[in-house]
C-alpha cells in the first residue's frame, strides 16, 4: 500500500499509516516525506513493513512494538525513543538522542550518528536493545547507559580519524560498548573500563554485525577486519557518592 506524504500535516499522516496497520496492511511505503514527526509511534504489529521515501521528522518510531520501518534516505532526532521491539534502518546519516530509554528491537544506520546516542537505553525482561552505527559519533556516546548493545564502525573515517566523541559512556552503570578501532582513554568517562573483547565478545559481536551487514548489503569480513574494543561500566552506581556529605 502506497501512501503520498507530500505537504500532509504529520498528524493526518499518521493516522492514515496507523488505519492501515489496523486494516491488515502489511507492507506500507510513504512517498515524498519530509520532516513529519512521529512516524510509526506506538504501532504494534510483528510483520508490519513501513518503507520511508523521504527524510523522516523526529521521534520515528517512540514506543514502536514490533514493526520494521527502512527509511530509505536520512533521518532526524529522537529515533527509537522508548521502543519496546521492532526493527529502524536508515539508509543515511541520522541525528541526535537516539535510542532515548530504548528497551528492545534495532536500530540500524549506514552511516553517521549525532550526539548521545544510547542516553538511558536499557534492556526490558529478556528484551536487549540494539544499535548499530557504520560511521561517526559525536559526544556523550553512551551516556547514562543502563543495558543493550551499542556498536560504532567507523567505516568512513580517514586513517587515524577518531570516530567517536568526547565523554564516551559518561554515567554508563549497564550494557556494553564496542568500538571498532582504538579508543582513547582521555575520551572515555572515568566510570568505564577498556577492555580487549574476549572469544564469547567476539562471537555475540559477529551475531549482531551479520544481521546489520545483511540488512544494509555490506560485507562481513570487511567489518570484521580490524579489531574492536569493548566498553564496560567500572560501577554500578558511578554517583552513588556524588550527595554524600
Amino acid at each position: 500500500m502506497k501512501i503520498e506524504a507530500k505537504g500532509v500535516y504529520y498528524k493526518e499522516l499518521n493516522e492514515k499509516v496507523r488505519e492501515a496497520v489496523k486494516g491488515g496492511e502489511k507492507d506500507i511505503v510513504l512517498d515524498n516525506v519530509n520532516g513529519q514527526y512521529f512516524i510509526g509511534d506506538g504501532i504494534k504489529g510483528k510483520g508490519v513493513s513501513i518503507t520511508i521515501n523521504g527524510v523522516p521528522g523526529n521521534d520515528m518510531a517512540a514506543f514502536m512494538d514490533g514493526p520494521t520501518i527502512r527509511v530509505n534516505s536520512n533521518a532526524q532526532d529522537n529515533i527509537c525513543n522508548t521502543m519496546n521491539s521492532g526493527k529502524v534502518i536508515v539508509e543515511g546519516n541520522a541525528g541526535d538522542v537516539l535510542g532515548y530509554g530504548m528497551r528492545g528491537g534495532r536500530l540500524f544506520v549506514r552511516g553517521n550518528v549525532g550526539y548521545r546516542i544510547g542516553i538511558h537505553m536499557k534492556g526490558h525482561g529478556k528484551l536487549s536493545p540494539v544499535i548499530i552505527s557504520g560511521g561517526k559519533a559525536g559526544d556523550f556516546f553512551g551516556e547514562y547507559m543502563a543495558g543493550g548493545v551499542l556498536i560504532l564502525l567507523g567505516l568512513n573515517a580517514k586513517n587515524g580519524e577518531a570516530i567517536v566523541g568526547d565523554y564516551l559512556g559518561t554515567g554508563m552503570h549497564g550494557g556494553v560498548i564496542y568500538i571498532r578501532g582504538e579508543v582513547d582513554p582521555e575520551n572515555v568517562g572515568k566510570e568505564v573500563g577498556i577492555l580487549d573483547p574476549d572469544e564469547k565478545d567476539m562471537k555475540q559481536l559477529r551475531g549482531y554485525l551479520e544481521e546489520y551487514c545483511k540488512d544494509l548489503d555490506l560485507d562481513i569480513e570487511d567489518v570484521m577486519s580490524k579489531p574492536f574494543k569493548k566498553l564496560l561500566p567500572v560501577s554500578a552506581r558511578p554517583y552513588g557518592n556524588l550527595y554524600a556529605y
